[in-house]
């Protein structure tokens, strides 16, 4: 099942059960995917990766709207960020954990023979491609930071 016709589905129950949280999350996910799928002008239909990287664009916006909602001391605004992210946190794969993100860095290092903050280009341009989805890009660059500055 495409994640457009999971979505079809969630929002069908959520509207039966009332859940406006849900059904708001839902309705940005909707809509997020219309606009992927007319953005080149024809009707396309997604890739999972291209689903992905559009429910990890999603997540990256609602985690920065929940900060800047926090710092604002906003916290019924962060709330509507929170039940959004946890949304769609559910349709993204399981995101791997910090010390798997580090052995899988570890290994990118030594093959490319990276050292110092000069390799850092290089090594995230190979530990982007291959934790594609599996990892948030802020985790990846600060973890790489530290592994080269090590």
């Amino acid at each position: 099942m495409s994640l457009e016709q999971q979505i079809m589905t969630e929002m069908k129950a959520a509207m039966l059960s009332k859940n406006e949280a849900a059904l708001r999350g839902l309705r940005a996910i909707k809509s997020a995917i219309l606009l992927a799928k007319t953005a080149d002008g024809a009707k396309s239909e997604l890739s999972e990766e291209d689903e992905n990287k559009l429910l990890q664009k999603l997540a990256k916006q609602r985690r920065d709207s929940l900060k800047v909602f926090n710092e604002q001391n906003r916290e019924d605004l962060a709330q509507k960020e929170r039940e959004e992210l946890e949304l769609i946190e559910r349709f993204l794969p399981k995101q791997m954990s910090e010390d798997e993100i580090r052995t899988v860095l570890q290994g990118i290092i030594a093959d490319t023979g990276a050292a110092g903050p000069g390799g850092m280009g290089k090594v995230m341009g190979m530990a982007m491609k291959a934790l594609a989805g599996k990892a948030d890009g802020e985790l990846i660059s600060a973890l790489v930071k530290e592994l080269l500055a090590s």
